[in-house]
């Protein structure tokens, strides 16, 4: 049996990390196994630029948290040697980064994850990693509503200028 001690300090544990699930945007849960320090070294280097926090836990541990905060689903995934990546704020970060992992290590596996509350699948995972950057999308959607309004403005000027003198005193009449 454990002593007092240990047993406030698991409990500590799985609040600190429940807190943490309750309060992230999304979550990547991954087989670790197989994966070298240095692969290790800078996967931890990229999500923590990220703002992604990424722990190793007892699967016990892990699972008592996520029925805590209702994603109790998480708990058949965990088995083995297993980790989660948590967003502090990007919900995609976490499927960015791991998933460029799982595609250079083939023994480390996206298991599954969560997203607003839900638990979500590897396929689900996958494909949040193959969204665009929150930038990358807003410079597209900046571009692409640019140039019909350039085109619009051109067009705007050319009637202005083809018509220079009359759209005045209409302009004037309509008041």
């Amino acid at each position: 049996m454990p002593s007092n001690s240990i047993l406030e300090q698991k409990k500590a544990v799985v609040a600190d990390l429940a807190e943490m699930l309750k309060n992230s945007p999304s979550g990547v849960l991954v087989n670790y196994q197989g994966i070298t320090v240095d692969a290790d070294t800078k996967l931890r280097k990229a999500l923590r630029e990220s703002g992604v926090k990424y722990m190793v836990m007892k699967n016990s541990l892990t699972g008592r948290a996520c029925d805590e905060v209702g994603l109790g689903e998480m708990k058949q995934y965990l088995s083995g040697m297993t980790a989660i990546a948590i967003s502090e704020s990007d919900p995609i970060a976490p499927a960015k980064v791991i998933k460029e992992y799982a595609d250079k290590i083939e023994s480390f596996e996206i298991l599954a994850g969560y997203l607003d509350g839900a638990v979500v699948s590897k396929e689900t995972v996958l494909s949040l990693a193959e969204i665009p950057s929150k930038e990358v999308l807003i410079a597209k959607f900046l571009g692409s509503i640019k140039s019909p309004l350039y085109g619009f403005a051109y067009a705007l000027q050319a009637i202005i200028d083809k018509n220079g003198e009359e759209a005045a005193p209409a302009a004037a009449d309509a008041e």
